[in-house]
């Protein structure tokens, strides 16, 4: 995770999910849980996740990483179903800061797909098959880990993790 707190990441069958019977949930509370493949390496390519914001009082939120360093320093791009609203963000040292947000209807206890495509410094990020933000940023150029990341207290679940180098 990034930041404090207590993430907690587990398995769960879930007969809703897009691949039954099992999902991947984070059911903890922590600033930003995150958890990576950790065998992955990506410089340029895409992740995709779908995911179901379930609940969460201070957020219900699902997102990707890309070209993370370490748990401090990554990329990210998320759904908030309390905000309707998809965010790109670069975490440097722990520090989140946004640099382009869109408006988009991300319903609770609904399955979304959200995926990023990312060379150089361009990023496109697509919800619900529709590209919804374009975007440059500089500063993370090397490969690095993929995952999928949630906020404070969201219980969120992750199906049909995909990623992939160009």
């Amino acid at each position: 995770m990034t930041g404090k707190g207590a993430a907690r990441w587990t398995v769960e069958r879930d007969d809703t999910a897009p691949s039954k019977p099992n999902v991947l949930q984070q059911s903890g509370a922590a600033t930003y849980p995150l958890c990576l493949k950790d065998d992955s390496s990506v410089k340029d390519g895409f992740v995709e996740v779908k995911f179901k914001p379930v609940a969460g009082q201070e957020d219900q939120a699902g997102g990707v990483i890309w070209r993370c360093q370490d748990a401090d320093n990554y990329y990210v791009a998320r759904a908030n179903a309390l905000e309707d609203n998809v965010t790109i963000y670069h975490m440097i040292r722990g520090k989140r800061v946004a640099f382009k947000n869109v408006n988009a209807k991300v319903a609770p206890g609904t399955w979304h797909t959200l995926r990023v495509e990312f060379a150089g410094n361009k990023f496109g990020v697509s919800f619900a098959g529709k590209i919804v933000i374009e975007a440059t940023d500089d500063h993370f150029k090397d490969a690095g880990k993929v995952g999928v990341w949630t906020k404070a207290d969201s219980r969120t679940l992750f199906d049909d993790f995909r990623y992939g180098s160009k």
